[in-house]
Order: structure tokens, then C-alpha cells, then sequence
């Protein structure tokens, strides 16, 4: 079986036909962005033949088995709603949409048509996740009682001026960008705990002034914090920035605190090689466990769905867990603008 895969939006979307590549069960016939040098690309570079310039024609001529979304995130649920119409699973970019909203609409769609929803959480798929989630679901942390995970930047706005900063297209600035990774991350590795209400916090005092000077649009954050808190008594920090005064460019950590264990994965270098540690305490002794490499490798986002429509299998990063943390990011941004608690329903 060789599914029919089709790639909306050719920034992020390369990633995507580079993913589906590694799968002999995929072929990327057709490619639509609205930039001819992007659609150039895809044809010299990676062989696909066919180009759009419109994505609603590409869904409707070429009878796609997959679609993967590759937008700005004001297009998510629009684009993934007509997938669903012509037939297609769909593969869509984070964060699933603007708002819960959205999402939930392209949850129940995706069940009317009976057909896959993915959001690519692509921190999951990564050895030291898997590696971690199994040490997790083996039960040596015992209870997860609290957990802290952040991606900060000391200066990494993306597109400064572009459809990054604008609420209308992106819903939001690090915290929907970056933050939304992180927190996928964590409540997967925590066995996806209720949350019950949240606190947060935005600023935008480094970028704020910054478009102001250069006359560039910009009305999202530039740093958000925020705390979540679980049914079951749990809680998680979170922080995200695209800009802050630290010692590292760039700082991505998920931490998890067990009544038995701990453990760790964090970037390395300030770069996008990772490590993972497990931390216990036997006896009066205490041990710092590094995960040993290589560990066994793990599909991409994309391979992992195309092989688990073949195997007729559940797949990973679902869209029922990712209206989760839609509903975590949509309260803490209401707390943020109004101060106060959010519960999340």
C-alpha cells in the first residue's frame, strides 16, 4: 500500500515531505503554497510534480489519502476541515488551532468523517522521549507530583514583522509557539493528567518596544509563565519566551518530580540535541542516571502515521490530546489578560 500524501505550506511543510520520504508507504504527489519559489523547490529538490498555488484545488483534484497542514495557525482549522470533505487524514501542524473553539470543531469533524487527525508535537518523537515515556509508564517515578517545562529564548523572534507576531494569524507569541511543545510534552510523559485551572502571565516589554522603533506589526507576547494544576493534585510550571536576558540562546528543558524518581530531558549546547537523566534515591544513596546512546531510533511524526493507517493501529499526538492543551494555552492566556485564575473545562 502506498498512501497519496499532499503538503499544504512549504516553510514548515519541507520538514514534512522530508519526514514522508522515509516511509515507502507514503509517495508526496502534490505540493500548494501561495510563493512559486517554494513550489520551485519542492519540484527540483524533492521530485514532486505537481504544485498548487491554491490549497483547495489541490484537495479537490488530486484525491489525497494524507494532507499534512503547514500554515500560519489562523489557517489550521479551515484547511483541515476541507481535508476532511475530500477524504483525507489529516497531519496538521502545532498548535492545532487559535482557540479551543476550533479545535473541537476539527476534533468532531475528524470523527463525522472517520478519518485521522494528528497535530505534529515533534518533540515527542524523539529517542529520549520514548525512552522517557517508558520509564514513566513502568511506574519508577511512582506519582508524578509536579513538573516543570520551558523553551526560552534570549533572542529568537521568528519573522519579526511577519505573521508570527500578529494575533489575527497566530493566536498568540511564544507561548502558542514555543510553550505548546513543551506542554505536549510534559502531559504526555505525566499519562495526560485533567487540568482543573491555571494561572499566567504575558509580557511583551523586550519586543513591544522593538517594533515600535522598527515600525514592524506586532500585538502577541514576547515571554509568558504560567502554572497549571491537575485533578489529581499535580501541578505544572511552564514558561516560554522569544526573548529574555540569559546566558543561553536557547534552553528547552521538561522536568518531572515522582515520589520515587525523577527525570530530565533538556537541550544541549543551546541547540537541538538533547539529554535525558533519571534521578533516584535508594537507601540513603542518591543516583543521577544518564539514558545511555544511542537508544533505539523513532520514527518521524510523519512516518508514524502513515505506518499506523497500514497497520490500522492508533497513532500518537491525537487530536483529542492536543484540544487539551489547546484548552491549557486558551486559560492561560484569559489569565494573563485578566489577572486572575482560569479553570479549565
Amino acid at each position: 500500500m502506498v498512501l497519496r500524501v499532499g503538503v499544504i505550506g512549504l516553510g514548515m511543510g519541507i520538514s514534512h515531505i522530508q519526514g514522508y520520504k522515509k516511509h515507502a508507504g507514503a509517495a508526496v504527489v502534490a505540493v500548494a503554497d501561495l510563493d512559486q519559489g517554494r513550489r520551485d523547490r519542492a519540484q527540483k529538490e524533492y521530485g514532486v510534480t505537481t504544485t498548487y498555488a491554491d490549497a483547495l484545488e489541490m484537495l479537490a483534484r488530486e484525491r489525497l489519502d494524507v494532507v499534512s497542514i503547514a500554515t500560519p495557525n489562523a489557517l489550521h482549522e479551515p484547511l483541515t476541515l476541507a481535508a476532511f470533505t475530500h477524504g483525507c487524514h489529516v497531519l496538521c501542524e502545532k498548535p492545532m488551532a487559535m482557540d479551543v473553539r476550533q479545535g473541537a470543531r476539527m476534533v468532531a469533524a475528524a470523527k463525522k468523517a472517520r478519518r485521522r487527525l494528528m497535530i505534529n508535537f515533534s518533540f515527542r518523537f524523539r529517542p529520549q522521549s520514548f525512552a522517557l515515556k517508558r520509564i514513566v509508564d513502568d511506574g519508577r517515578l511512582g506519582h508524578v507530583y509536579s513538573a516543570r517545562t520551558c523553551w526560552l529564548r534570549r533572542s529568537g523572534m521568528p519573522g519579526f514583522g511577519g505573521w508570527f507576531g500578529q494575533k489575527k494569524l497566530a493566536g498568540g507569541g511564544p507561548l502558542i509557539d514555543l510553550g505548546v511543545h513543551r506542554i505536549d510534552l510534559a502531559l504526555w510523559l505525566m499519562g495526560h493528567p485533567k487540568p482543573t485551572w491555571v494561572m499566567g502571565g504575558t509580557s511583551d516589554a523586550i519586543a513591544a518596544p522593538k517594533a515600535k522603533r522598527e515600525k514592524k506589526a506586532f500585538d502577541v507576547e514576547n515571554h509568558a509563565t504560567g502554572l497549571v494544576r491537575f485533578a489529581d493534585g499535580a501541578t505544572l510550571s511552564v514558561e516560554a519566551s522569544w526573548a529574555c536576558h540569559r546566558s543561553e540562546p536557547e534552553f528547552m528543558e521538561t522536568h518531572l518530580y515522582g515520589d520515587k524518581a525523577g527525570l530530565v530531558q533538556r537541550n544541549v549546547g543551546g541547540g537541538y540535541d538533547f539529554t535525558a537523566h533519571l534521578f533516584e534515591t535508594r537507601g540513603d544513596d542518591h543516583f543521577d542516571i544518564q539514558l545511555k546512546e544511542p537508544l533505539p531510533p523513532t520514527p518521524t511524526a510523519q512516518e508514524h502515521l502513515i505506518q499506523s493507517i497500514i497497520d490500522g493501529t492508533p497513532h500518537l499526538a491525537t487530536g483529542e490530546e492536543a484540544l487539551d492543551v489547546q484548552k491549557i494555552l486558551d486559560a492561560l492566556y484569559r489569565s494573563a489578560a485578566t489577572g486572575k485564575p482560569v479553570k479549565v473545562g
